[in-house]
Order: C-alpha cells, then sequence, then structure tokens
C-alpha cells in the first residue's frame, strides 16, 4: 500500500502479508548462494511478500479463516513444503575435482604412454589429428549445443507436471537419431575430413591419418551419449559418475598401450597396412574407452528414476533450443576452422608439431581441469536457474565468486609453470622413443603460453554466464573475432619462425587469443548486466599477482642452486623443488594478506588433514 493509504480489512482477499526475512538466510534454500557478497547485511530489512487468496475466493472461505491478525491465517499462507538442501557450490565442485584430477592424471599418463611408444613424430602426429578428429565432428553435429545449453533448458523443464521427463525424452531421442547419422557420414567421408586438417606439402602421413580416422571416428556417437546422459544428469545435480567416467576411459587405454608395446614391430606408414596388428589394437582399443566412459552413465541415470522411450516431434521448448542451438553451431564452426588452420601450419613445420601442441595444451588444461570445470559444472545449474528467475543480482554474484576462485587459484600455478615448464617436458617425456630436445621443446610451449591459463577460464566462465541468460549469439560474435585475431598470428608464425619453433608460436597465439576473448567478454558483460563487481575482481588479481610474482622470484632463486646431476635427473629436481616452493610462497602471501577467496581451498585441505 502507498505510505498514508488507509489500511484495508483484516481479511480483505486483495491484501498482502508481508513477512519479515531472517538476516542472512537466503529466500529459497533449493538454491543456495554461495557468494558471500549476495547476502549484503540490509537484507535483514527486506520482505517476502506472499499472495493471499484471490479475490475470487467466496465468503465462507475468507470468513473461516477468523478475523483480525494473529487470529487462525493458515489458509492466506501457501503450505511451505520441506526441502532437501542442495549440496554447496565449494562442496560440489571440491568433489568434482579429486575426481578431474584423476582423470587428469590418467589421461596425461596415457599420453605419456604413447610417447614413450612411438616418439614425437609422423605416427604420433598422425594418430593425434585422426583422434582430434572425432571431437570437431561431435562439437559440429551437437557437442557444443549440449555442452552449453542443455543444461539450462533442461533445469527449466523441471517445473513441468511431469518433472521434465517427456522433454528429455524428446531431447534425447533427437539427439541420438542426429549422432547415428552423423557418425556414418563422418566414417565415410574420412579421407575427405583428414585432408582438411593436413598442410599440402607438409611431413604428415595422409593415409596413416585417414586409417587411425576410419578406427577414431565411431567415437562421435559415444561422445554424444555420454555429454547428454551428463547433462541429464547434472541438471538433476548428480555431479559423480560424470566425472569418474572419464577415469575408466583412460584406464581402458592405459591397458590398450600396454598391449601396444608388447607387440612386436612398428606401425608402418609408407606404406600404410590397415590391417596391421598394432595399428588396430591402438585404434579399437581408443574408441573402446569412449564407450565404456558412455555405458558408465547408464546405471546412474536410471538410478535417478529417469526411463527413457522414444519420444517424438517437438514442443515449443524444443523450437528454443533449435534457435539457441544455430547460435551455438555458428560459434563451433567458427572455432573449427580457427583449429584446423592451426593444424594445418603445424602440420607445416618439423615433425611433432602436432604431438608436442596436443601435449603442451594438454598440460595447459590440467590445472583448469582440476578446478575450472569442477567449478562451472557445479555452478552451471544454480547460475541457470537464477538467470531463468531474472535474478541478475544473483548471477553477478555467481560471475564475480567464480572469477575470483579461478584468478586465486590459477594465477600462481600459471606463474609457476612459466618457470618449470621446461623441467616439466624433460621430465615427463623424455626417454623411450622420444629424445630429449623434443621433450624439451614440449615444455617451452608449455611455459611460454601459461599466461593466458586465467583468461581462458574466464572465457568459459563468460560463456556459461551468456548461455544461461540464454544470449547464444555474442559468444558466437565473441569467438569470431578471436578467430580472426589468431588465423593472421599462426600464418605470421610460419612465415617469421623456424619450422622447429612454429609449435611455440602456436602456443603463444592459443593464450594471446584467450586474452582478448577475456576483455570482451567482460565488456559485454558489463553492457548486459550493468556493475560486475569489477573492481572486487581486479583488487583480488592484483593481490594474487604480487604474491605470484613472489612465488616466481623464490622458484628462479631456487633452481639456479641446483646442481647439475643429469638432464633428467636434474628436470625431476628442479620441477619438484621449484613447484613446491612458488607455489607456497605464492599461497602464502596471498594466506597472509586474507584473501578471503582462498578460504574454500584452505578449508578443504584443513579438512583433509584433521581426517588423517
Amino acid at each position: 500500500m502507498p505510505f498514508g493509504a488507509p489500511p484495508l480489512p483484516p481479511n480483505d482477499p486483495d491484501a498482502t502479508m508481508f513477512i519479515p526475512r531472517i538476516g542472512g538466510v537466503p529466500a529459497s534454500s533449493k538454491w543456495p548462494v554461495a557468494d558471500p557478497d549476495s547476502m549484503r547485511p540490509y537484507d535483514s530489512l527486506a520482505t517476502r511478500m506472499l499472495p493471499r487468496l484471490p479475490s475470487s475466493a467466496s465468503p465462507a472461505e475468507i470468513t473461516s479463516f477468523g478475523e483480525g491478525p494473529g487470529l487462525d491465517a493458515t489458509g492466506f499462507v501457501p503450505k511451505v513444503e520441506p526441502t532437501t538442501a542442495e549440496p554447496s557450490l565449494a562442496k560440489s565442485s571440491g568433489k568434482m575435482a579429486i575426481a578431474s584430477l584423476v582423470s587428469r592424471i590418467t589421461g596425461f599418463f596415457w599420453k605419456i604412454m604413447l610417447v614413450w611408444a612411438v616418439g614425437v613424430g609422423v605416427v604420433n602426429d598422425s594418430f593425434n589429428i585422426g583422434n582430434t578428429l572425432p571431437n570437431q565432428v561431435f562439437e559440429l553435429l551437437i557437442g557444443g549445443v549440449l555442452s552449453s545449453v542443455v543444461v539450462p533448458l533442461l533445469v527449466r523443464s523441471q517445473d513441468d507436471p511431469d518433472g521434465g521427463e517427456a522433454y528429455t525424452q524428446r531431447m534425447l531421442t533427437v539427439g541420438l537419431v542426429l549422432l547415428l547419422v552423423g557418425t556414418v557420414v563422418a566414417v565415410i567421408a574420412a579421407p575427405e575430413i583428414t585432408s582438411l586438417y593436413l598442410e599440402h606439402g607438409g611431413k604428415a602421413s595422409p593415409d596413416l591419418t585417414t586409417a587411425f580416422a576410419r578406427l577414431l571416428l565411431p567415437e562421435i556417437f559415444f561422445y554424444g551419449v555420454f555429454a547428454l546422459l551428463s547433462a541429464i544428469l547434472n541438471a538433476k545435480h548428480i555431479f559423480g559418475p560424470t566425472a569418474w567416467a572419464p577415469v575408466m576411459n583412460n584406464i581402458v587405454v592405459i591397458v590398450t598401450l600396454a598391449v601396444f608395446m608388447l607387440l612386436p614391430g612398428e606401425i608402418s606408414y609408407d606404406p600404410v597396412k590397415m590391417g596391421q596388428p598394432k595399428l588396430l589394437v591402438l585404434g579399437i582399443g581408443v574408441t573402446m574407452g569412449i564407450v565404456v566412459q558412455a555405458v558408465m552413465l547408464v546405471p546412474p541415470l536410471l538410478r535417478s528414476g529417469f526411463k527413457f522411450r522414444w519420444r517424438w516431434g517437438l514442443d515449443s521448448r524444443m523450437k528454443e533450443f533449435g534457435g539457441l542451438a544455430l547460435w551455438i553451431l555458428g560459434y563451433v564452426a567458427v572455432s573449427q576452422i580457427g583449429l584446423t588452420i592451426n593444424t594445418r601450419v603445424l602440420t607445416g613445420g618439423d615433425p611433432g608439431g602436432v604431438t608436442i601442441y596436443s601435449n603442451a595444451w594438454l598440460l595447459f588444461q590440467l590445472p583448469y581441469g582440476v578446478i575450472g570445470v569442477s567449478l562451472l559444472t557445479a555452478i552451471m545449474p544454480r547460475l541457470s536457474r537464477n538467470a531463468a528467475d531474472g535474478d541478475t543480482r544473483k548471477v553477478v554474484a555467481d560471475l564475480s565468486y567464480a572469477s575470483r576462485i579461478s584468478t586465486v587459484m590459477l594465477v600462481p600455478i600459471a606463474a609457476v609453470l612459466s618457470v618449470i615448464g621446461s623441467s616439466i617436458g624433460v621430465a615427463l617425456f623424455s626417454g623411450g622413443a622420444n629424445s630429449g630436445l623434443q621433450a624439451q621443446r614440449l615444455g617451452e610451449a608449455l611455459a611460454i603460453s601459461a599466461f593466458g591459463l586465467l583468461p581462458y577460464a574466464l572465457v568459459m566462465l563468460q560463456l556459461r554466464v551468456f548461455y544461461a541468460m540464454k544470449d547464444a549469439r555474442t559468444p558466437t560474435l565473441i569467438m569470431i573475432v578471436m578467430t580472426v585475431v589468431k588465423i593472421p598470428l599462426l600464418y605470421l608464425c610460419s612465415a617469421l619462425l623456424s619450422p622447429q619453433n612454429i609449435v611455440l608460436g602456436a602456443m603463444m597465439v592459443n593464450s594471446l587469443t584467450f586474452v582478448v576473448g577475456a576483455i570482451m567478454g567482460q565488456v559485454w558483460l558489463w553492457v548486459s548486466l550493468g556493475n560486475l563487481r569489477s573492481k572486487r575482481v581486479l583488487g583480488v588479481i592484483l593481490f594474487t599477482v604480487v604474491a605470484s610474482a613472489l612465488g616466481v622470484v623464490a622458484a628462479v632463486l631456487l633452481g639456479s642452486i641446483v646442481p647439475d646431476f643429469g638432464v633428467r635427473a636434474t628436470a625431476w629436481i628442479k620441477l619438484i623443488l621449484q613447484g613446491f616452493v612458488g607455489l607456497a610462497v605464492s599461497f602464502g602471501v596471498l594466506a597472509a594478506l586474507k584473501v578471503e577467496e582462498l578460504a574454500p581451498a584452505t578449508k578443504r585441505i584443513t579438512r583433509l588433514v584433521k581426517r588423517r
């Protein structure tokens, strides 16, 4: 009522009852708020409006509740059903971080095994290109859509009377059919697809790459199944199975490589023999890992109560999905242009460039995979709900909180990686069929690109915010700008750098591109959402950069006094000592500065120590 207006009769059905909120407690426990900023002190003065009976209620219904305040008025307040609190963001992301860490370590281990088995050369380049193709075709088909907009749409469908089951069944039906058709077409067109990624006159083997592609392209269907089932489980706040399934995939591949190394002979590529045992074991074994990864999600999905049946037809939300999907496909298509040019430039350099880039990129993503992916997976359903409710304040709170956590955790790691990158390459990849020089070049590629780790994480976070707001157009436009910047720089690397250093330039260009994307995304979100609490984020970045710089100084000084014990032994010693001291100093300074965003990590470590 306006201030000074006469009060309404006590039982007026059009009146509104104001119930004071309890300070510091969110209005809904179903979607907990992780960012302490989002609950301001003045929230204790806020009110929550609960509608009374509509004016169409009969007099009997109205008068049966008594007269005046303080009497029986239960009919005016909706019944509050008890809800089970969802797990906190820190707890959910912490559990997934462990699974992601194990997954990244086991995945990295089989990459090392492959380098030991075949070295860094034509065979490994051909396998890496062939193993990349299923991912790229899957992303073009439906992968980008699944990872970006499916979870928000599934979360919204949970408000349906059936809990979104029919909507989910339709989405699953369309996705499986599209994946099956796309997989068959891709296997048939394998030679044409591989030719897009190979520079004419380069030092890669088109025939061997095509042979690997025919064995590995069936992964497309199972990548899709895994992504679809993961989206459904994540929308139900079931994160564990999707986090641990890739570990089983890696175990299958590790066993495959062990068998591969025991088999006699080598993979020939001049000429290529499709029936060669080693070629078949490597190709089919890696594909079986993706099959196991997808099948592992079926039991937990059934236990969640979901029942699948083929459901055809489109409803209005599926059309909405189609509109978003077109922009996502545009985003993926533009990104694939950049990746294709990147691969062609690498194959035009020295043999092994693709393998060095692939493994350096894997190492680059390791910290992000443990911290950033876990954080995004846990925050995405809540971010989607806040965006669906039109609660801009909470969307900004989620964005700011995730940005600050990413900064505090990733900047010190990136700084230390720039110091110990070469040691990582020599320690992990030298030996077997691989030379120490190639291993050192791999480490240098990691060190020279480490500065892009935080921008990469911020770009991934910003994309999720845009998609949660059902804005798929802006990410595509940002990707277009990033690709326009990337392609000329890649060709500049090819023109100015020696063949063995092209891979170093490509890694640096990749990181520079993410810097451009992060700046553009932040500006665009500021235009869309207003105040993004950027001052606080910049403050955290400043403190973290200072702490990381001190960590780098400590690591460099320590490395200068390490004696020479041989190339590989010295690399291991520097890797361990410099890495530990650099991170300890960086995070120690942050703790001394009492940076609040470090609290979730320190609390979790403290709990683990106490358990032990």
